[in-house]
């Protein structure tokens, strides 16, 4: 039995040497067409994926089944004979032949879409964009691969808000929010934060400050009414800099202190520590900044007044249970706070 042929209108695009062809295809034509080629165990040109993962397949099978969609292109290496695609009049037909072409990119999309439908049949007929090559060089697949897993990065979901504003009712975005600042403030170099905290799947001994600590210290004053809201920081980049300037302040002082680098002596790795920090920092350092309009980290040092050979160490909460460490460490800012206030005979009245 002949195989099924496939047609649509394509627009075709020259990019340096590689001549690539985009147009739609249904999901039961296109996880037909597919295969992955995995470097390192399949011997043939254009073998540049990854081992698939579970974890990945499953997360991406339940986003579709939530009723999600792709907008970017799935990108394919056709691997059969290049005569068998006929381009004419702006279309391009070729036959449905099972595993023809490689998945340079989206190989994990296409495995969760193949077990979405295993689930939910009418996931068979939704419609992708496929951007198609034909007879790839595994050097042209690899830079195109490269160019998708290096030089891009995925965008902050909670930056959603941010340009659209439309995730208000979300549920979930004081939570999206909180981690992508604790990703920002782990993964950039200049970062207080910088590889400090640790992520799951993490490799043993990695990071200082669990991502649920991060999360879960900060998630209150993200939401819709929280204290950022109501001092008018409402983008992403004006909290996550508020958060960076605080521990800059914080790191600062505390590797002048020569305690900074020492896990067992900086309260700051440890959770009850970094709550009190964060404590510190919401009810009482953002609305003082806000009342001057000033979130520098020269004012805040100004505002901590931190005395390096009077800062506070993990000995000094040791013992202490959860909540009376926490207020401790307030304590011990509000200290600096009371310090850098204003003489009596400066007020005004």
């Amino acid at each position: 039995m002949p195989d099924k042929k496939f047609k649509a209108k394509c627009i075709t695009v020259k990019l340096d040497d590689i001549v690539a062809y985009t147009f739609s295809m249904p999901v039961k034509d296109l996880v037909h067409l597919y295969y992955v080629a995995v470097r390192g165990k399949d011997d043939e040109d254009g073998a540049v994926q990854r081992p698939l993962s579970r974890r990945r397949i499953e997360s991406v099978r339940d986003y579709i089944l939530d009723g999600n969609t792709f907008f970017n292109s799935f990108i394919l290496n056709w691997n059969e004979k290049p005569k068998l695609i006929v381009l004419k009049d702006g279309t391009i037909a070729f036959p449905l032949i099972s595993e023809a072409a490689q998945a340079i990119d989206g190989q994990h999309r296409l495995a969760g879409l193949e077990a979405a439908m295993e689930i939910d049949d009418s996931v068979s007929e939704r419609d992708l964009i496929v951007t198609m090559c034909i007879g790839l060089s595994t050097k042209q697949a690899a830079t195109i691969f490269l160019n998708i897993n290096t030089e891009q990065r995925p965008v902050p979901k909670s930056l959603l808000f941010d340009l659209f504003g439309e995730t208000a009712s979300d549920p979930k975005h004081a939570i999206n929010r909180a981690k992508d600042i604790a990703s920002h403030l782990n993964d950039d170099e200049n970062s207080p934060l910088y590889r400090l905290i640790k992520f799951p799947g993490a490799t043993r001994g990695s990071g200082k400050i669990e991502l649920s600590t991060f999360v879960t210290a900060f998630k209150p004053s993200l939401e819709m009414d929280g204290e950022f809201y109501l001092r008018k920081l409402k983008t992403l980049e004006h909290q996550q800099t508020v958060i960076k300037n605080y521990f800059d302040v914080l790191k600062t002082a505390y590797t002048e202190a020569e305690i900074w680098t020492k896990s067992s002596q900086n309260p700051f790795f440890k959770a009850a520590g970094f709550n009190g920090a964060v404590d510190f920092l919401l009810g009482k350092l953002v609305f003082k900044c806000a009342e001057e309009g000033d979130f520098s980290k020269e004012f805040m040092t100004k505002v901590l007044d931190i005395d390096a050979s009077d800062a506070l160490t993990w000995e000094d909460l040791k013992g202490m249970d959860g909540k009376t460490a926490r207020k401790r460490v307030t304590e011990h800012f509000e200290r600096g706070l009371l310090r850098s206030a204003k003489a009596g005979d400066e007020f005004k009245f």
